[in-house]
């Protein structure tokens, strides 16, 4: 049987889990996750797990959170005055917004901090500076 390697397209299901049990995300009843190999297009953690798998491989991998989506960086929350956020825009702490950055990109946000002069906003990923737990099945391979 054919092994995956840097290049390859791979399809393969799987259900992503902080080390407490917790699921954040699963592609079951869903299409299975298709990337190239070796791209980028993945955590690095999960990346690297792939090459040498076989067609019908099942596999759990745990990912510290250096090789997931980093550790939180304090530089990426921001305090911004109130009165700089339009009205109709909710500040519940958790609330997610998209802010846009000077060069027009659009940048996820999340609400976690707000008083009466200023919202806080944390541009760092929801999983930033967790450690992650997915267990894989690969289901395809379209070779390089």
């Amino acid at each position: 049987m054919a092994e995956v390697k840097a290049g390859d397209t791979v399809h393969l299901h799987y259900t992503g889990t902080l080390l407490d049990g917790t699921t954040f995300d699963s592609s079951e009843g869903r299409d299975p996750l298709q990337f190239e190999v070796g791209s980028g297009q993945i955590i690095p953690g999960l990346d690297v797990a792939i090459p040498g798998m076989v067609v019908g491989d099942k596999k759990t991998v745990k990912i510290g959170a250096d090789d997931a989506y980093g550790q939180v960086n304090p530089e990426m929350r921001q305090a911004v005055p109130r009165e700089g956020i339009p009205a109709e825009i909710p500040l519940e702490i958790g609330t997610q917004l998209q802010m846009q950055t000077p060069d027009g990109q659009a940048m996820p946000v999340t609400v976690v901090e707000v008083d009466e002069a200023t919202v806080t906003l944390d541009a760092n990923h929801p999983l930033a500076g967790k450690d992650l737990q997915f267990d894989i099945e690969l289901v395809k391979i379209d070779a390089a």
